[in-house]
């Protein structure tokens, strides 16, 4: 009998049978690779998926929705569920937000400050005017409070005051922009003096309530007597007054000198917008009205209002008059400190409006002797009723201060 098992049907595999088995096992290892592959590609899908939604909530969070959303809105229309559920929108304030008018006073700032308060009205500024007249030197904490409240007021607001130049970056607080706006120095001195003696046209005895305890041979001195004769408001320190606006709150900046000066001239550079002059007020109100538009725009328009100017008519001080040519020119050199400051605004002052195509009527830097010739009470006292501290007049009020100064 034949053994069937030694056969080769028996003990032996079919080619097509080797194939078939052979290309199953390849099969089954393509699709092991192939989901293996398809796993990872799926891994991959979903973390950019995540990043790109992370990254459209942080682009939505930061800067406003993507613009796929947008287009959808455009084609939805305008209405959205953030429209009716979502934040508020910020409002965009112009820059600078943050302005500060440390006025000097008998520069004219009654007049920027009732210009002021129409345009707060008219352009919806925030306008926060001190009633403190009398403290224009401030201890460190007093300082830091009114740094603080300032840094307070809802933006934009305009803060305007008598006090001298505070440097918001010591406290490390944001520093504000700055603006001001000075005057001939010697003029300046007059007009203060003769307001604090008597008034101006309105007739309201302001100056007798102002300085009740002064005495009628203080008040009626005589201002050629007060400067040849050395009477302590008409010398040093009490002719230093322009400069410290601008030095700041050091000690030093009190003290008619070098320091002092350089120091206001690099604050002034540095920290103020716009130091104008009040010989040529109407120019200082178009720099601030292409300077600060979101402020000043339209102020010319309101200056020249015969409603404006209604105001203004009566507020000039009476009974001021010109001092000596020999008073004047001992009263050019005591403030010769205070002059240099003043040619030196503006100078600046005249570099800004020929920047901006604005022709100045007055180009010399140098201030001659001869000046005081011509010296004439011309700039306006418009609406400017504020005195010089009260906490400077104190050392005047009693009579027996007035002690002949060498």
């Amino acid at each position: 009998m034949k053994n069937h098992n030694g056969s080769p049907r028996l003990n032996h595999h079919h080619p097509a049978n080797h194939t078939r088995d052979r290309n199953g096992r390849r099969g089954d290892w393509l699709w092991a690779v192939w989901l293996r592959f398809s796993l990872r590609d799926y891994g991959f899908c979903m973390a950019a998926l995540l990043l790109f939604s992370l990254g459209s909530l942080f682009y939505q969070l930061n800067g406003g929705p993507p613009r796929l959303l947008l287009d959808m809105r455009q084609y939805l229309g305008e209405s959205t569920f953030m429209d009716d559920h979502g934040p508020p929108v910020q409002k965009v304030l112009p820059f600078p937000s943050q302005v500060i008018y440390n006025r000097v006073g008998k520069c004219g700032s009654r007049t920027v400050v009732l210009l002021l308060r129409i345009l707060a009205e008219k352009h919806q500024f925030n306008l926060v005017s001190s009633d403190i007249h009398n403290k224009t030197r401030l201890t460190k904490h007093e300082q830091v409070d009114l740094m603080k409240n300032i840094s307070t007021i809802p933006q934009p607001f305009l803060y305007t005051r008598h006090v001298h130049f505070l440097n918001f970056t010591r406290f490390r607080m944001e520093q504000p922009v700055y603006i001001n706006i000075i005057r001939d120095p010697i003029n300046r001195f007059l007009s203060n003096y003769f307001f604090r003696r008597f008034g101006d046209w309105r007739g309201e005895q302001n100056h007798l309530i102002r300085t009740p305890r002064m005495k009628d041979d203080e008040r009626y001195l005589d201002i050629n007597v007060c400067i040849l004769e050395n009477f302590p408001e008409c010398t040093n320190p009490r002719l230093f007054y322009i400069v410290p606006y601008f030095c700041g709150q050091h000690p030093q900046c009190r003290e008619p000198g070098e320091w002092a000066l350089e120091r206001a001239k690099q604050n002034v550079m540095e920290n103020f917008l716009l130091v104008g002059i009040l010989e040529e007020l109407e120019d200082v109100l178009l720099l601030l009205e292409r300077l600060l538009p979101h402020y000043f725009s339209d102020v010319l328009t309101i200056y020249h209002s015969p409603a404006f100017w209604k105001v203004g008519n009566l507020t000039g001080t009476v009974k001021k008059h010109m001092p000596t040519l020999e008073a004047l020119q001992v009263l050019y050199r005591r403030m010769r400190y205070e002059y240099d400051f003043y040619n030196f605004v503006r100078d600046q002052f005249h570099l800004v409006k020929k920047k901006i195509g604005l022709k100045s009527t007055h180009t010399s830097s140098v201030r001659e002797l001869d000046f005081l010739r011509e010296l004439a009470l011309q700039t306006n006292d418009p609406l400017d009723e504020d005195d010089e501290d009260e906490e400077d007049d104190t050392a005047l009020e009693d009579a027996n201060n007035w002690l002949v100064q060498p």
